[in-house]
């Protein structure tokens, strides 16, 4: 069976934003659907990260696919740089990820430790990153950039999402006006991350 682990970001939770949405449609496509509620997500350290990921995905193998949001991006990368160079996953999908410095003190060490994406990306050839022409959330603001939360409009989150997908090599989907891609902007069905997966798992 296809197994799909949905990994949410900081101070997320597992049946927030569109997650309920797409847990829904992925099990109704016959996956087993994983999303777990990540440790500290207030407070998130990427070792505590890493280890209960390596914890509760296991074995992952060519019939396990991963879905991030945001943070749970950058999370799902470095756990698949420390896995042996010869695994190979089916895919992964991210949603509003994002990479290099944000200047955003509470989550640093998830885009400031060492990361090498060429030892990431050999896992598999299907990454796919979605991100909104209007996402204001990324750079973050230091004081209230965090998820969930109301804040004026920043610098737009676009080339912080096109650096990540260029680091995987990842095929791009744009979608229009969808922010961070959070509940509180409307965004609570996301047929096109439904799609990229059932597509890299035909």
């Amino acid at each position: 069976m296809k197994r799909v682990f949905l990994i949410h970001g900081w101070e997320g939770k597992p049946t927030g934003n569109w997650f309920p949405y797409l847990s829904l449609e992925l099990k109704a496509n016959g996956f087993e659907v994983n999303a777990p509620q990540m440790p500290h997500a207030d407070i998130p350290k990427v070792s505590e990260w890493l280890s209960f990921l390596k914890d509760y995905v296991g074995k992952p193998d060519k019939d396990t696919y991963f879905v991030g949001h945001s943070l749970g991006c950058i999370a799902i990368a470095r756990f698949l740089e420390t896995l042996p160079a010869k695994t190979k996953i089916g895919g992964a999908v991210f949603v509003a990820g994002f990479s290099g410095r944000i200047d955003v003190p509470e989550i640093s060490e998830f885009y400031s430790l060492p990361f090498a994406p060429e030892k990431a990306k050999v896992h598999s050839d299907n990454f796919v990153m979605i991100f909104s022409d209007n996402d204001d959330y990324v750079p973050m603001d230091p004081v209230r950039g965090r998820e969930g939360s109301q804040r004026p409009s920043a610098s737009n989150g676009m080339e912080k999402s096109l650096e990540m997908a260029k680091q995987f090599g990842a095929k791009t989907i744009l979608e229009r006006g969808k922010g961070h891609f959070q509940a509180n902007q409307g965004v609570t069905a996301l047929p096109s991350a439904l799609s990229a997966l059932l597509k890299m798992s035909s």
